[in-house]
């Protein structure tokens, strides 16, 4: 029996081992498909991705000690500046977009007066934060500079904003990631403060 000619052999084995090199990119572009809708999907599997559990809701609020914007007439950042009050810490910085289109609702929540509203100054410069808060507003009772990343670290930040709200006694009690809306406000932050308030909130 004669050989087919080179031209004519079936080339079956060089399409499979070609398919076979394909599994890994198929496989791992699920993955990265499937991460990409978690992260960025305001609704995956009935959740928003936005009221990310924390593992130190529940826990006492690391401790705060961070020097204070130079310049904005406000006090340091320390655990004095929320003792014994119902304290949504914020984290922000001028360069961060989300944080000036949160910003008004923020001064919104300042002006009630049922919360006190702190800050970290997330790696930022110090005249570019103040230019931030000259312009928006400031509905901060105290700042504190972290231009190393360090107390956001403590803090367990994923991005920013960020904000934690802590009960009197010091303990976390609510994490929100990403910028506060009217939606966010109503399902996630009321709730907590009602919770640590014992009334309800507007």
């Amino acid at each position: 029996m004669t050989e087919a000619p080179q031209e004519n052999r079936p080339k079956s084995r060089g399409l499979s081992r070609y398919a076979l090199a394909l599994i890994p990119l198929v496989v791992f572009g699920g993955i990265a498909a499937t991460a990409a809708k978690m992260l960025y999907d305001q609704d995956f599997h009935g959740k928003n991705v936005a009221e990310i559990p924390s593992a130190l809701i529940g826990t006492k609020a690391p401790s705060l000690n961070l020097p204070p914007l130079e310049g904005s007439g406000l006090p340091a950042l320390t655990d004095e500046a929320v003792k014994g009050k119902l304290t949504l810490v914020n984290v922000f910085a001028s360069w961060c977009i989300p944080c000036r289109d949160e910003h008004p609702l923020l001064k919104q929540l300042a002006e009630d007066g049922q919360l006190n509203i702190v800050a970290i100054n997330y790696k930022d410069k110090n005249d570019n934060a103040l230019r931030f808060l000259g312009e928006l507003g400031n509905p901060y009772r105290a700042i504190g500079i972290d231009p190393n990343g360090k107390a956001a670290i403590d803090w367990g930040v994923y991005g920013i904003p960020e904000s934690y709200l802590v009960a009197p006694d010091g303990t976390i009690i609510y994490k929100r990631v990403g910028p506060f809306d009217d939606l966010s406000l109503k399902e996630g932050l009321f709730p907590a403060m009602e919770k640590a308030l014992g009334k309800p909130v507007s």
